[in-house]
């Protein structure tokens, strides 16, 4: 009996001490109100996205939830708005694994809202399911869909600055290897589905940091946030049916809920001070090193060429508009817009905008996490 109690007592502290170290996430802070400004959530129906998504609703933000399915995105919207009280939270049509589907949401995005202060890249996909596409899917959705939509919502972006990018990535990038012989190959194989996961995972770390070259001097900051072990629809989504009930309950001690899982990326989002690490990785709430291949400047700029080509920008796309039309002052009275397309939206009137902090007036010590190198 002795033996028994001292074996559960050691399992039990075991367990508290992975929990409160490698689970549980740190609370998210930053900015308080977000009334006047503008986010935009990709997959944000569901887990972490709908939670990130309720959090910026919370703070008064207007909240697009960019997804795929109309029926869940409508669902999602109406949920949040009555779990916030905030009526800003709208549904809008994107598909990431299609590129006109992306440039169709800009368009509609960039003629129905004057603002854009908040890009958060959350959707993605561990797996092509059994969908078979003349390209590779997870690179498609994972990486360059969110590469065209960043590079076709830039001038509403640099108009609004002080304003952020956080593009969701994960640990395995660490086991990514981009080939740029071979980055749109077609993916078969459970195998090659775990090597282009890791891979687009990866192209996310080197997209952030490209785009902090690029964008150096205009206001905007990007950051790869890795949400952590989180027990989401991307976990069990590709688990077969006969091995969910035994895995949902080991799920459920051992990984984060979705809303631990969004903590990471709003910290990127909205904490104070950390305009000097923009292009970096963070992890539960601050920042951590990555490999030799996820810090290749050579090899992030060639990535940034080739998804040029993927994404299909033209040379005229790649230079920046003459004239964009300036937002609206969050402290200035707001003046009548044109409604929301009604086939991609669905949303209340604008709200009279408040004044909300500057992102940069504040600073305050990150602490970088050093990990050996794989």
């Amino acid at each position: 009996m002795e033996a028994l109690l001292l074996g559960a007592g050691l399992l039990l502290g075991a367990y508290v001490l992975v929990y409160y170290n490698l689970v549980k996430a740190p609370p998210c802070g930053g900015i308080a109100s977000l009334r006047g400004r503008t986010a935009v959530v990709t997959g944000a129906n569901s887990g972490i996205g709908k939670m990130t998504a309720l959090e910026l609703a919370r703070r008064g933000a207007r909240v697009v939830l960019a997804c795929r399915s109309r029926e869940r995105g409508e669902a999602a919207a109406f949920d949040l708005r009555q779990e916030s009280g905030n009526n800003e939270v709208i549904f809008m049509a994107l598909d990431l694994a299609s590129l006109a589907s992306v440039r169709a949401f800009a368009t509609a995005f960039l003629s129905s809202e004057p603002r854009l202060d908040i890009l958060i890249h959350n959707a993605g996909i561990s797996s092509c399911g059994r969908t078979h596409k003349p390209f590779n899917l997870l690179l498609r959705v994972n990486h360059i869909g969110p590469f065209l939509l960043t590079h076709l919502l830039l001038p509403r972006l640099k108009t609004c600055a002080p304003s952020r990018v956080v593009v969701v990535s994960s640990a395995a990038h660490r086991r990514g290897r981009l080939d740029f012989t071979r980055l749109d190959r077609p993916v078969v194989g459970w195998r090659q589905e775990l090597r282009a996961y890791a891979d687009s995972k990866l192209a996310n770390v080197l997209f952030a940091r490209e785009l902090a070259t690029q964008l150096e001097g205009t206001g905007v900051t990007c950051y790869a946030a890795h949400p952590g072990p989180v027990n989401s629809e991307l976990f069990l989504r590709h688990v077969p049916g006969w091995l969910c009930p035994l895995l949902r309950p080991l799920a459920w001690l051992v990984l984060r809920a979705p809303r631990g899982g969004a903590q990471t990326p709003l910290y990127c989002a909205l904490q104070e001070g950390i305009e000097p690490f923009s292009g970096r990785y963070f992890a539960n709430c601050h920042v951590e090193e990555v490999p030799p291949a996820a810090r290749d400047d050579r090899a992030a700029h060639r990535l940034w060429e080739a998804s040029k080509r993927l994404a299909g920008l033209g040379p005229s796309e790649e230079a920046e508009p003459d004239e964009d039309p300036q937002p609206e002052d969050p402290g200035a009275p707001s003046s009548p817009s044109s409604p929301h397309p009604e086939e991609l939206t669905v949303s209340e009137p604008h709200p009279s905008p408040q004044s909300s902090p500057d992102l940069s007036e504040v600073t305050r010590r990150i602490h970088v996490k050093t990990e050996p190198e794989p």
